[in-house]
């Protein structure tokens, strides 16, 4: 159980690596794991994870409706209604948004599929990152098992930081889940993608608890000041 507010962003230059159906599951396991309550905020334009909790049958975990101005108040907000971890998904870009979303960050997971593309692709983030002082940890995802080159990305992401024990590795049942709002611990908690999620969130989890201190103002405070921005929704609907 988390004594008090934390925030994990998930980011990533790279297109494709998988931030979404990640951010999904992690809240979901989280919020099954006692974590909770939960709430997730969707960043990317495309609104893919905003999409999939319209479909969800589950009202947890909550989704907050925010962007990127009004980020500071929202999170602000959901601490004082006692939500005790927020996830949040970001667009595929490197941007002076994103930075300042990192800003609000306990811990940055960055997911990055086995592949010379993907791993050329982790600078700007690791750069984003480091300026704002933050936690990184690297989650291999959507490898293929037994695959050499699983290995091979671990060692390399590991000369730019952390690199969580845990690989997700690519299995339809992951895509599949999503397609009704549901993970793939809602549809089979025993199986082998179900285990890996769980096991990744018991290590983002023991990373939390580690971090000093909770949730933190940005090094940026005007962001304080912003009164721009839609309003927080906790209802059945996220915007699209």
């Amino acid at each position: 159980m988390l004594a008090s507010m934390r925030v994990i962003v998930f980011a990533s230059q790279k297109g494709g690596s998988g931030k979404t159906t990640l951010s999904g599951h992690i809240a979901v396991e989280a919020q099954r794991q006692g974590a909770g309550p939960v709430a997730l905020i969707d960043t990317d334009p495309q609104g893919s994870l905003a999409k999939w909790w319209n479909v969800r049958q589950d009202p947890a975990p909550a989704f907050i409706q925010s962007v990127f101005s009004n980020l500071f108040q929202d999170l602000d907000r959901a601490r004082d209604e006692g939500f005790k971890l927020v996830v949040v998904d970001t667009p595929p870009a490197v941007t002076r948004a994103i930075s300042e979303v990192v800003s609000f960050a306990d811990l940055v997971v960055a997911p990055t599929r086995p592949s010379p593309h993907d791993m050329r692709a982790v600078g700007p983030t690791v750069d984003i990152v480091e300026a704002r002082g933050k936690q990184l940890v690297f989650v291999v995802n959507a490898a293929t098992p037994r695959a050499r080159i699983t290995q091979e990305a671990a060692i390399a992401l590991s000369q730019h930081g952390t690199v969580a024990p845990v690989v997700i590795h690519h299995r339809v049942d992951f895509a599949a889940s999503m397609i009704d709002g549901r993970t793939v611990m809602e549809i089979d908690p025993v199986c082998r993608s179900a285990q890996e999620i769980s096991a990744l969130w018991r290590y983002l989890h023991e990373r939390l608890m580690r971090a000093e201190g909770a949730y933190r103002q940005p090094a940026d405070p005007v962001l304080a000041a912003i009164n721009g921005g839609q309003p927080r929704v906790f209802g059945r609907r996220a915007a699209q």
